[in-house]
């Protein structure tokens, strides 16, 4: 399974823009422009909290995915926020965790100006 494709055929991932830019042994990189309308602002353009963290679960469900070579059904997402998203989204996730029923994944999202939007634990299931 090429997983960079898997995750960019989705039909939701395909509606908000989201791009998983690489995903291999454990690691993943993705990217989101901001519009208009993925902002929760009328005033000014921010990214919406469910555009936050369905980057980080899309990039973070590629890293296991460039794993185990098979979907990934999340099971629980951690997300601390820690700032407003104005601009381009950025994620990278690493594999913390792979075996048994679950994986566990570390996920931070970004600008890409390096600024730090939001950390992220993904759970998903691999069995």
């Amino acid at each position: 399974m090429d997983s960079e494709n898997f995750f960019e055929e989705m039909p939701f991932t395909n509606l908000l823009g989201i791009e998983v830019t690489e995903a291999d042994d454990g690691h993943a990189e993705g990217h989101v422009e901001m519009s208009e309308e993925l902002s929760w602002n009328t005033n000014r353009t921010m990214a919406h909290g469910g555009v936050t963290f369905t980057l980080a679960d899309t990039v973070g469900g590629a890293a296991l995915v460039s794993l185990l070579d098979q979907p990934v059904p999340t099971i629980d997402m951690r997300i601390d926020y820690l700032e407003a998203g104005t601009g381009d989204l950025s994620a990278t996730a690493d594999v913390v965790r792979e075996g048994g029923a679950i994986g566990v994944v570390d996920i931070e999202v970004h600008t890409d100006d390096g600024t730090p939007i939001a950390d992220v634990r993904g759970i998903y299931k691999t069995d």
